[in-house]
């Protein structure tokens, strides 16, 4: 089918590229309005979760109290928060701010209040509540006041809150992902001159790479239309989209021109290049859009959002690789080696593919396979054991590098004044019969462990809030613990409560996550053991892939641990640890890799089964796969890791870590896994290795995604 895709395509290149061009011209006019569409707030909540409907209640049973934004005010050397000049500079700040965007304002001034004075009095702060129904309007108030909340005569600043740090964080994530766009497509560029040696065939991949980005912006402002979208989508999904694509047009451009070198005509090349790349390319794009649709079983709009976006823009991605890329190489024919550069070497004589580094890898790991088999598996397990001390923690201004404004402001807050270093737990109770139900319940949650306090802070008409106090990390399992403690705990008579506050929000989001965590894992494992059977016909092979990619995976989640959980190498990748990683973004890879892994597998999988069919050896036609595609599979890893290691010099600590996590797994896929691991457990299976049961046999045979339409050579394990 495939082979008369690609010849249709050489037939109708023109019309391809024209109605290519004009989709092109819609996605950039239309897609790139994407920015104003995404959601700014709310992307890591639970929806529907007790912690969210305690805060609804709270607002409108109570009215909305807590402080969106928080400007902190020092005083210059030689003055205090008591000086006159101070409160006048703070007071006509505040004063300058738009009406319409602020519904309220505290200050130690207004409250009389001593909190909101610093240890040694040379700070203050003020706690701003920001007009507006929703976090959206919210945030659009707070887009109106900050840059004059930062002004205050005389005073040094810091505007924290939350509203502010998630304002801060996606300002410097789009910053960051510009500057890291800037470095990576001129190295993109310069590596794919090195591997092509030519210019024309090293720009093909980056074409696809633009269709993705544009049609990635498109296919989100798509969604924003329908749902909410974080805006954090559009920056990984971008990513994720360029470095599929240079993958992907990596693999059809070097087959392209190996099939142009074996003699074919350009029709041919290409009909023989689709059935075989681009049936690696269809296979890899499918098995990377299922591992992303997982993500849409979870409720908070990051993840989700990321599993839709991530889902249209690998369709893009592959939309791309096997429409357009084919139509420009069906015009380009012979003529895609022009521009060649001398940095290229000139091809030497013809050699025996068994003098190939890669075959001699290959070989090498399969000589002892066993002890290869145990010493990688070995290694791999031992990097990952850091995950067994894995800590699961929230995001708050940590995140933000040293010297950031929310950053300051948390960090002032959290050392210079004490009330206000623990963001409570919040009971709120409704269907009260008696105000002193409130405070009696109170006096009970103040007796549990690892509470410092419980006050009624608020109450109206049958409702209350209650703030129970601990000292310590709101993100912590202590913290946590707490938190079920209080839910533990049964409320008045006739009462009904909801608990909430930051550390309840974390201790829903771990338990809405951990509850939908399996279902991910099934969905993604049997999707990809459909999809290998079918592009392999073998039941081994896919089990044999999971279990690979699993054992790359806890490694990569071993090495974050160490880096980002515990703190080493912090100093030199620039951001604090804070004990606890945050479970979005480890989801997000899992997701992720799963499907990039099986790139690399498919690619690999699909040239040893070609050498396979024609010889039914095992050895030989690994070794050959792995030297027919060993250069390609390094050079679409480190093009990888150059779109994804940019990622790494992001000033805000989880998109580092995405950025790290991926480098750390491609570059173990690419090299431990995909040389050594692979070669050594395919060569124990035998021919078993392609074995299937004779009904699933009969399936594939019918429906199998073959390179041709003849029926696959099915062949059984020895001594069957």
């Amino acid at each position: 089918m495939l082979d008369r895709w690609g010849r249709l395509l050489h037939r109708r290149r023109r019309a391809a590229l024209v109605l290519s061009a004009l989709a092109l011209v819609a996605a950039a006019v239309w897609g790139t309005g994407v920015f104003g569409s995404l959601s700014s707030a709310g992307a890591f909540t639970t929806p529907g979760s007790d912690s969210a409907r305690a805060a609804a209640v709270a607002d409108r049973a109570l009215g909305r109290d807590a402080a969106d934004v928080v400007a902190v005010y020092r005083a210059p050397r030689g003055k205090d928060v008591d000086d006159p000049t101070v409160r006048a500079s703070v007071e006509r700040a505040l004063a300058a701010l738009p009406k319409d965007a602020v519904a309220g304002v505290a200050t130690r001034w207004t409250t009389g209040s001593d909190a909101f004075v610093s240890h040694d009095r040379t700070a203050t702060y003020a706690a701003l509540r920001l007009a507006g129904a929703d976090d959206e309007a919210r945030s659009d108030a707070y887009d109106r006041i900050k840059d004059r909340l930062a002004r205050a005569d005389g005073l040094t600043v810091a505007v924290g809150g939350p509203v502010a740090t998630v304002a801060d964080i996606n300002e410097r994530v789009s910053a960051d992902i510009g500057r890291a766009e800037g470095f990576s497509l001129p190295v993109l560029l310069v590596l794919l001159v090195v591997i092509f040696g030519g210019l024309v065939a090293a720009s093909l991949p980056l074409v696809v790479g633009g269709i993705a980005i544009l049609g990635s912006f498109t296919a989100l402002r798509l969604l924003a239309s329908v749902t909410d979208v974080s805006i954090f989508a559009v920056n990984i999904t971008t990513f994720l989209g360029l470095g599929l694509a240079i993958d992907y047009g990596l693999f059809v451009v070097s087959r392209f021109r190996e099939e142009l070198g074996g003699g074919d005509d350009v029709a041919g090349a290409l009909g023989r290049t689709l059935a075989t790349a681009g049936r690696t390319v269809l296979v890899s794009g499918v098995t990377v859009a299922v591992s992303l649709a997982g993500l849409t079983l979870f409720p908070q709009m990051f993840l989700r959002s990321m599993g839709f976006g991530g889902m249209a823009t690998v369709l893009v991605c592959v939309a791309g690789a096997l429409t357009v890329l084919p139509a420009l190489l069906a015009v380009l024919g012979r003529r895609v080696d022009a521009l060649r550069l001398p940095i290229r070497r000139k091809p030497r004589a013809a050699r025996p593919e068994s003098a190939g580094f890669f075959h001699r890898v290959g070989t090498a790991a399969m000589r002892r396979p066993a002890v290869t088999v145990v010493a990688i598996g070995a290694l791999l397990l031992a990097v990952g054991s850091p995950l067994a001390r894995i800590a699961w923690g929230g995001t708050d201004a940590r995140v933000l590098p040293s010297g950031a404004s929310a950053r300051t402001a948390a960090e002032t807050l959290r050392v210079d004044f004490p009330g206000s270093s623990t963001e409570p737990v919040r009971v709120v109770l409704t269907g009260l019969r008696a105000p002193a139900d409130a405070a009696a319940f109170a006096g009970t949650l103040r007796a549990l462990p690892g509470a410092t306090g419980a006050d009624v802070t608020r109450t109206r008409g049958g409702a209350a809030e209650i703030d129970v106090r601990f000292r310590g990390d709101p993100n912590t399992p202590a913290a946590r613990r707490l938190v079920a403690d209080v839910r533990a705990q049964t409320p008045p008579p006739g009462a009904r409560m909801l608990v909430g506050g930051q550390t309840a929000e974390l201790a829903d989001s771990l338990s809405a996550i951990g509850a939908r965590l399996p279902w991910l894992a099934l969905t993604v494992g049997l999707a990809s053991f459909v999809l290998l059977f079918l592009a392999f016909g073998s039941v081994l092979l896919p089990v044999k892939a999971m279990v690979t990619t699993a054992l790359s995976l806890s490694a990569t989640f071993g090495v974050l641990t160490l880096i980002f959980q515990e703190g080493h190498l912090s100093g030199l990748l620039g951001f604090t640890a804070t004990g606890a990683l945050d479970p979005s973004m480890p989801i997000l890879m899992i997701a992720m890799l799963f499907g990039l892994t099986m790139d690399y597998e498919v690619f690999l999988l699909s040239r040893v089964r070609e050498r396979y069919d024609a010889t039914g050896e095992v050895a030989g036609s690994v070794a050959s796969g792995l030297q027919r595609t060993g250069r390609i599979i390094t050079g679409a890893a480190a093009l990888f890791i150059v779109v994804m290691g940019a990622f790494a010099t992001s000033g805000v600590a989880f998109i580092k870590m995405t950025g790290v996590g991926m480098v750390v797994a491609i570059a173990l896929d690419a090299t431990v896994v995909r040389m050594l691991l692979v070669p050594a457990t395919m060569r124990l299976l035998g021919r078993a290795g392609w074995w299937a049961p004779g009904p699933l046999a009969r399936l594939y045979r019918r429906y199998g995604v073959r390179e041709d339409d003849a029926p696959a050579r099915a062949l059984e394990p020895a001594g069957t």
